[in-house]
């Protein structure tokens, strides 16, 4: 076969309706995975499955697939800015029918409960009201659970709706046998209660209250369950409020007011103070402070003028902004975000991987030990109404909802609570291998500093000439200059006036290789490379402790004298040096690995501590260095930012890119950080084995219920309405465990020791 014929793999997400359980992720799992060259992930928590198959493989067919195992299927098309809404409008309509449901057969389930549950208050013929008001609780408020394992049935399918109904459907039967033909309905009749079954005192009892006890609790779990799985998605439907919907235009010196959806590239919008950036754009007139909490975790307002790039969803707090639009729709860092989350909490960790294995045979053997607790029991010469309640017991306390819940719930809430923090995950294998995770290597330029030359440290000497004011002359003599010193040394300059302005220059000269000149103010101001000869003892000392340092200084000359020599360098962001020491106090080996000169990569590996230094890396010497380390064992993340890193992100056991890199970087990554800081990156790390300790917990409580339960059933000391709270209960808890991760907060970090002059931000 030719390359050209080589099929391409096609993914599809389907809505699939009417699962309740990890037996009905493992149903629709087996039956799309019966299509010729078909593979499908089923999330029960999204009710979502991921299917990816060829071309030849028609939408239909998988459709078709999916209610041939008996539940309903609908494709998930509609547009990405549209979707998350109507989900939710779905979920809740979904959810007012659970709600009324829920409230009338509680209304009619009280009364038996306590009649049944309370001696003192049974009157005469008090069973016969109780059986009145148990009928209709028992046909159409358990109706959702007869009508699936019903659909199962002729599927050949059993599920947990299979185990509920069976059970409502054993204890009504026999209650009715008993008050028609087994004398229960005799005037007069009282009936004790225990929350463990006895044997007959040879007078037939009624079960009147796990009738409706079992629907009663079982929908209030589902419906609290239900709640607290939508609490799990807030951070999809946060993330869908952000997006605009209209944005007013600037076409031809008038503003108009146009849907979101007509805005096209390259056109100038109005963002005005307190509203949302309509898109990605670049800012061409006006000064603000934008607020980006929302979508990169940025803690702190972000200062913008003309020339700076704005992010679509952040907050205008400031000032009149006009912004060129140069992104749209799907292409906006808004709109990858949300597919970033919405395809990590598609995928399947391992565990749950078994989870889900477990519960596709877990019903069949749970009817088997029914039929078998009951065969047992009458073989035994027990009373059958003790065996009947026995396997009621049995039918209703078993519960793959919580295996089906226990991965899924704590996925959606850990990558939800990541977007808020700047940490986006591709999946569950992701915070897996971010667990594991023993050494990272880092880029320097734009991952470890800012990718950009600053100004640092700078020495001035006496002349009547204040730091500002050598600034100020400096800056206006530099303002004109495309070096990148120059343009670093202006824009500093402007910071520092205040106002932004700098003086006009005359008389402008410049000398390649040498530098700049002119008159400011009346002054002979020039801008030149250092020369060691002419330089006052301050000033030669100040450039050896920089050449030290591999930093780049320039001399400013005020009127043929010497008055100050800058520092400028690519500076190390803020957040490396906690960055730095927040991971190796996780246990993480940090490896510098730069293309820079070696004097640079040793200056900024001392400065934050890190011991292996690798310089001069070509893409594949990055590259050979993971596999490297991967050879003698170590679990190696790499975190780049340029398309030099993306052979060793994708080689590597983890790759993390910097949100602000380049295209190549984010694709070849496991792990994008949207904040500019690579203090991201330790919060990523914790939160990867947060959530994967979540998930144990959650897994041991699910086969650890089941473990402890069951047995009680068998042997007759478990009353089935007691095994539907506690069937319920199992899947609340499971979910509530997991929903714990939404307000997760990284723990403060001790501030690790710097050097002040190394970072040498004025």
């Amino acid at each position: 076969m030719t390359a050209d014929a080589v099929p391409t793999a096609i993914v599809t997400d389907i809505a699939v309706g009417g699962m309740t359980c990890a037996a009905c992720v493992r149903r629709v799992e087996r039956k799309l995975g019966k299509l010729d060259g078909v593979t499908a992930e089923v999330n029960l928590a999204t009710g979502r499955a991921r299917v990816s198959h060829p071309a030849r493989v028609t939408a239909d067919e998988l459709t078709s697939a999916v209610a041939a195992a008996g539940y309903t299927a609908q494709l998930v098309t509609p547009p990405a800015e549209e979707q998350p809404a109507r989900t939710e409008d779905s979920a809740e309509a979904a959810a007012g029918q659970e709600r009324e449901r829920l409230v009338i057969t509680a209304a009619l389930s009280l009364p038996v409960l306590v009649l049944s549950m309370a001696p003192a208050l049974q009157f005469d013929n008090w069973q016969w009201l109780c059986f009145v008001l148990a009928a209709p609780v028992a046909a159409w408020g358990a109706w959702p659970f007869h009508q699936r394992a019903l659909s199962g049935l002729r599927h050949t399918n059993a599920t947990m709706d299979t185990l509920v109904s069976l059970g409502v459907v054993a204890s009504f039967c026999w209650s009715a046998y008993a008050l028609f033909l087994g004398g229960a309905g005799e005037p007069g009749m009282r009936m004790p209660f225990s929350l463990v079954p006895s044997s007959s005192d040879g007078m037939a009892h009624v079960y009147l209250e796990a009738t409706v006890g079992v629907p009663l609790f079982v929908l209030a779990g589902r419906f609290l369950e239900g709640r607290a799985r939508r609490g799990t998605g807030a951070a999809l439907r946060s993330l869908a409020q952000l997006a605009a919907k209209e944005v007013t235009v600037r076409r031809h010196g008038s503003d108009e007011l146009l849907p979101i959806e007509r805005l096209r590239v390259g056109e100038v919008f109005v963002v005005r103070p307190g509203e949302r950036v309509a898109t990605d754009g670049e800012v061409t007139e006006g000064s603000s402070a934008v607020d980006l909490s929302l979508v990169t975790g940025e803690s702190e307002p972000v200062e913008v003028g003309p020339g700076a790039t704005v992010t679509g969803g952040s907050v205008n707090v400031g000032g009149l902004l006009l912004v060129r639009a140069t992104a749209v729709g799907a292409d906006t860092q808004l709109a990858r975000i949300t597919k970033l989350v919405t395809d990590a909490q598609a995928g399947k960790a391992r565990a749950q991987r078994l989870a889900d294995t477990v519960a596709g045979v877990f019903v069949p053997v749970v009817l088997a030990l029914a039929a078998t607790t009951l065969g047992f029991w009458l073989g035994a010469d027990a009373d059958p109404q003790a065996a009947i309640t026995a396997a009621v017991a049995v039918l209703v306390v078993a519960c793959p909802c919580a295996l089906g819940l226990a991965t899924p719930t704590a996925l959606m809430a850990a990558t939800g609570r990541g977007a808020r923090l700047g940490v986006l995950v591709s999946g569950p294998q992701a915070l897996e291998g971010l667990q594991h995770v023993d050494t990272v290597v880092l880029d320097k330029t734009g991952t470890l500093t800012s990718g950009h030359m600053s100004v640092g440290r700078v020495t001035a000497v006496s002349g009547g000439h204040g730091v500002n004011e050598v600034f100020r002359l400096a800056g206006a003599v530099e303002q004109g200059s495309e070096h990148p010193l120059g343009r670093a040394i202006a824009a500093h300059a402007r910071r520092v006036t205040g106002d932004g302005s700098l003086p006009a220059v005359s008389e402008f000269r410049a000398a390649a290789g040498h530098g700049v000149s002119g008159r400011v103010d009346g002054h002979r101001v020039e801008v030149l490379a250092p020369d060691s000869a002419d330089l006052p003892a301050a000033l030669r000392t100040a450039r050896e402790r920089a050449d030290e340092s591999a930093r780049t200084t320039v001399l400013v000359r005020v009127d043929g004298s010497a008055v100050a020599l800058i520092e400028v360098a690519d500076l190390v962001r803020p957040g490396s040096y906690r960055a730095v020491d927040r991971l190796r106090r996780l246990g993480v080996r940090p490896v510098l690995a730069t293309g820079d000169r070696a004097a640079v990569a040793r200056a900024v590996a001392e400065d934050l501590g890190i011991a292996e230094v690798h310089a001069r890396c070509t893409p594949q010497d990055k590259a050979e260095l993971v596999r490297r380390l991967r050879a003698e064992g170590r679990r190696v993340a790499v975190v780049g930012d340029g398309v030099n890193d993306a052979a060793a992100l994708a080689g590597a056991d983890l790759g993390i890119a910097m949100g602000t890199g380049t295209d190549a970087a984010i694709g070849a990554a496991d792990v994008t950080l949207v904040r500019s800081d690579i203090e991201a990156l330790a919060d990523a790390v914790r939160l990867a084995r947060h959530t994967l300790g979540t998930i144990r917990v959650n897994l041991v409580w699910a086969f650890g219920y089941n473990a402890v339960t069951m047995p009680l059933a068998m042997v007759g000391l478990l009353n089935p309405m007691v095994a539907a709270v506690a069937m319920s209960l199992s899947s609340v808890l499971v979910v509530a465990n997991s929903l714990r991760l939404r307000t997760w907060q990284p723990s403060p970090a001790r501030q690790p020791r710097s050097r002040p002059a190394a970072r040498g931000v004025l």
